[in-house]
């Protein structure tokens, strides 16, 4: 019986010790909370039943955020997505030296909006693309210390925040109105000059400085009220 209990109990020991290596995946071995090694490899393995494991997920992952907070460079409240592209470079680094990886890299990210100015709605590309390299640069030298490799953190979406959306939806709208206002008048104004420089270099009429100044004030209201018509 004591040869059957222990052929049944080195049975058991090594049956346990049996796992299976996938790819992009690998095991995170501990031994009474000491750091034994990693076992990158696929297929069936047998590693020490008596260590503690701990799968972690090395393949190149994507991840896109919720809704966080950031500001633009005025400090007006934005709300922006960002998409962070990462992987874990350091097993034993992203198991060992914090709780959660994955937790700690959504601070990082955080802590990056928070110091870095986002670009408003509406801005340029190259300006989008300045920003999201400043981003990847502070999420890469934070997330480096745990042993995550960050390759970028780009905005996918800006927005203003819902206290703030209104009152800057309504200053934009004052500008794009302000701009359109000075186009037009511009326009107009050139309208004007090169009617009166026709009519006077072909003779067709003869003015003085008062009848000149008339004549502007009556084409302008004129052509004023044209532009208007023609826009409503």
């Amino acid at each position: 019986w004591a040869a059957y209990t222990g052929a049944g109990a080195l049975g058991l020991f090594g049956f346990g010790g049996l796992a299976r290596g996938r790819t992009g995946g690998a095991w995170v071995l501990g031994l009474f909370g000491r750091y034994r090694g990693t076992v990158r490899r696929t297929g069936l393995l047998w590693v020490n039943p008596l260590l503690l494991r701990r799968r972690v997920d090395v393949r190149l992952r994507h991840w896109r955020s919720e809704p966080m907070q950031a500001a633009d460079g005025s400090g007006v409240a934005l709300r922006a997505v960002v998409l962070v592209v990462w992987r874990v470079r350091d097993t034993a680094r992203a198991t060992l030296a914090v709780e959660d990886h994955e937790s700690y890299l959504r601070e990082c990210v955080e802590a990056a909006l928070a110091r870095v100015p986002v670009e408003t709605p509406g801005a340029s590309r190259g300006a989008v693309e300045a920003s999201g390299d400043a981003l990847t640069r502070l999420v890469v030298r934070d997330a480096g210390a745990v042993g995550l490799e960050v390759f970028s953190v780009r905005p996918l979406r800006v927005e203003y925040a819902p206290e703030v959306a209104a009152a800057m939806n309504r200053r934009r709208i004052a500008v794009l109105d302000a701009q359109n206002r000075a186009t037009v008048l511009t326009s107009v104004v050139d309208s004007v000059e090169d009617t009166v420089t026709r009519l006077t270099t072909r003779g067709l009429v003869d003015l003085d400085d008062y009848e000149r100044k008339a004549l502007v004030k009556d084409l302008t209201v004129a052509f004023c009220s044209g532009r208007g018509e023609t826009a409503g």
